[in-house]
């Protein structure tokens, strides 16, 4: 059984309204040195599978990514 983390997020070019709400939060609170800030999200599972970063790399493909605007690193444990 395999620790499986997959980390999704925009791709570079692609407006991310959630990064920039963020950013502006941070320099609203005293943290003006804050910039490109970016929202993902991480999906973490257990996987039983004979290659799992293949498995994941498949989900992700057909699931866990929106491969036009997004991206994704895989993590196995």
């Amino acid at each position: 059984m395999a620790k499986v983390k997959v980390h999704v997020f925009l791709k570079p070019g692609v407006l991310d309204v959630q990064g920039k709400a963020v950013e502006q939060a941070l320099h609203g609170l005293g943290w003006p040195g804050v910039a490109n800030a970016r929202v993902g999200k991480l999906i973490e599972f257990d996987l039983d599978a004979a290659d799992p970063a293949a498995e994941a790399k498949k989900m992700c493909e057909q699931l866990l990514a929106n491969t036009v605007i997004e991206s994704y690193r895989i993590e196995v444990a």
